[in-house]
């Protein structure tokens, strides 16, 4: 791999406006929507990564697939001043339709409304792809798989996912004859961001999608992976009670371990008043687990699909629906047995439709690995798979944050 992709660790000079003096970059001219200036303002690393691989990422076509909100505006921002070709599309639901428009007006090509449902974002995903990428980045599989089956193009180098839920839905799929480096597979992420940032922003989105309090709750969390444990930990912390189901014994015994009641999942949820379901699997709280749940139990989504709450089990329970404000935000269910659960934004990503994401810091590492690991696709010496990050970049990375936060 050339150096200038993934470069040795050389001593940083002195920057006497940052902390702990690391070498990180200016900030250059801010942007026009004031969430992605702020957003700018606190992303050095992801800053200083663009810039310094600019001549690997100049001129390269990038089909993109992120949740449209400042940090991703951020990236882009960066990334177009690098001299990169970005069409861009989000998910549905999660879309800040004013970030979008300021993108727009820079140029970038932008196919996402907040109101698309899933078959406007398969069409999006669709008019991505006809930049004909050089470069994609992902988030879920979606654009990958709808790559690789409709063809990629000549000059496909290959690509990054960011979640484990695409990771798996690649690593399932054909033979790749390209690279795709997996962004969640980087424990620098999973401790940084998975546990700290989701942790804080889907706490953050529950208070802001109800208004409720979290000391003296009891809660459940299923799933005790980065994410769970960031959710059970910050609500533990916030004087909730707390409740945890793994079928991993090693995570249940952590789970045990950092003070947390371990059950199966009907167990837990049966005097639960809010239930978060973090195991990026279908259908986790079925029909067993929704005939336990107490009266009132509010239910909410952290993975990446909306698929961890069984619907139809909670349909074919359901006799009639109530909407607690806007349309969605806070649906009731009540059930054939006088019971009513409330679901929150349909099961979607708390943290982003109730919330404003992962913190800002948290990103600038997520998206600091994203441009890294492009760089390195795009240099050229990767395996043709589906792949780890490489440990070259996490450990530049790794060091960079630890010069800024000391």
């Amino acid at each position: 791999m050339p150096d200038s992709v993934l470069p040795e660790n050389p001593a940083l000079p002195e920057n006497p406006a940052l902390p702990g003096n690391a070498a990180l970059p200016q900030q250059p001219a801010q942007p026009r929507n004031p969430a992605t200036a702020w957003a700018l303002k606190h992303m050095p690393l992801t800053a200083q990564a663009v810039g310094e691989l600019a001549p690997v990422l100049a001129g390269k076509r990038l089909a993109m697939c992120l949740h449209v909100e400042p940090k991703t505006a951020a990236l882009v921002t960066l990334l177009v001043r690098a001299g990169v070709e970005v069409s861009l599309t989000g998910s549905p639901g999660t879309t800040h339709d004013d970030v979008a428009d300021s993108l727009r007006e820079l140029g970038v090509t932008v196919f996402t409304r907040r109101a698309d449902g899933e078959a406007d974002h398969r069409r999006n995903v669709e008019r991505v792809l006809e930049c004909e990428p050089d470069l994609t980045l992902d988030n879920g599989g979606d654009l990958t798989l709808s790559l690789l089956e409709s063809g990629a193009p000549a000059g496909y180098l290959g690509g990054t996912e960011e979640t484990t839920t695409g990771g798996i839905r690649l690593r399932e799929a054909a033979e790749h004859a390209s690279p795709v480096v997996v962004i969640n597979d980087s424990r620098l992420k999973l401790l940084v961001e998975n546990e700290f940032g989701v942790g804080q922003s889907v706490v953050q989105g529950f208070l802001n999608a109800t208004n409720l309090m979290v000391p003296g709750l009891r809660a459940a969390v299923l799933g005790y992976g980065p994410c769970g444990k960031g959710v059970a930990d910050t609500l533990s912390r916030l004087g909730a009670r707390v409740s945890v189901c793994d079928t991993d014994p090693m995570r249940a015994l952590e789970a045990i371990l950092n003070g947390h009641r371990v059950g199966t999942a009907a167990e837990i949820v049966s005097d639960a008043r809010l239930v978060f379901t973090a195991t990026g699997h279908a259908n986790v709280l079925g029909a067993e687990e929704l005939a336990t749940l107490p009266d009132g139990a509010v239910l909410a989504g952290v993975g990446h699909f909306a698929w961890e709450i069984d619907r139809a089990a909670l349909a074919a329970r359901t006799v009639r629906t109530v909407e607690y404000g806007a349309p969605s935000r806070r649906t009731g269910y009540v059930l054939d047995d006088g019971r009513e659960l409330v679901l929150l934004d349909e099961g979607r990503m708390l943290n982003l439709t109730a919330a404003n994401g992962n913190s800002i810091q948290a990103m600038d590492l997520g998206l600091t690995l994203q441009a890294r690991c492009l760089a390195a696709v795009a240099a050229g010496g990767l395996a043709p798979t589906v792949q780890s990050v490489p440990a070259p970049v996490e450990h530049r990375i790794a060091t960079d944050l630890v010069a800024l936060l000391k």
